[in-house]
């Protein structure tokens, strides 16, 4: 699968079938009525649109149940990656120093995620260099 790009609601799928697969439209339809107030049929039809997209992949439940069960197909890596590619054009016009830069001026990052940070940049530049 080349560019995964994701809506909210199979974001929400996606994060299920990621924490634990194969799972049937009862345990998706639980879970997701439980998160996100979906009702059983909202599941359904989400998981048909995924199907229909190459996100995810219906087979057998398995010895000793029925139905279905669904599996992911789409790497989680990848989505975020998109996800984040996507954000960053939107709002910050593909620059990371920006988005970084309204984040440290808001006050929003802590010490440890500036130590986190500090410590990536570091890590980058040694792959950079020759």
């Amino acid at each position: 699968m080349e560019q995964v790009k994701l809506t909210a609601s199979e974001w929400n799928v996606m994060n299920c079938l990621w924490e634990s697969s194969p799972q049937t439209v009862m345990q998706l339809s639980g879970t997701l009525e439980r998160t996100m107030g979906w009702h059983r049929s909202t599941t359904i039809t989400t998981l048909h649109r995924m199907e229909s997209k190459g996100l995810i992949r219906c087979e057998p439940a398995g010895e000793g149940k029925r139905g279905k069960a669904y599996v992911p197909l789409a790497d989680r890596e990848q989505a975020a990656a998109a996800e984040t590619k996507s954000f960053l054009d939107r709002v910050y016009h593909g620059s990371v120093g920006l988005m970084v830069s309204a984040m440290a001026r808001r006050q929003s990052l802590g010490a440890e995620e500036i130590t986190e940070l500090r410590a990536i940049l570091d890590e980058a530049g040694k792959e950079d260099a020759p």
